[in-house]
């Protein structure tokens, strides 16, 4: 039964912009996890979650302390795009 008024059925939400970009990148992290090891599209994801934590933590409307906690994430989000990207890397011929 569908009703047009339901607004949790909307998939458009108007969220502030420091909140859109941490839905985003939550909805990205769920993905990540979901995918399968060998999924061609982790790199991408990594990486992509690497530029997101990198522009939420640096903020304005986040507290330090939330800015702090993202740059470590950053960071360690940062050594797994890294290496996604050499298991996924073609090997240079002899």
């Amino acid at each position: 039964m569908h009703h047009s008024s339901c607004e949790t059925c909307d998939e458009e939400y108007t969220l502030p912009p420091v909140e859109a970009l941490m839905a985003g990148t939550l909805a990205l992290l769920t993905g990540y996890a979901q995918s399968a090891p060998d999924c061609a599209h982790r790199p991408l994801m990594a990486a992509k979650l690497v530029s997101n934590l990198f522009f939420l933590s640096g903020h304005p409307d986040l507290s330090p302390p939330m800015q702090t906690m993202l740059a470590n994430l950053r960071t360690r989000w940062q050594m797994e795009a890294e290496r996604q990207q050499t298991h996924t890397s073609p090997t240079a011929p002899p």
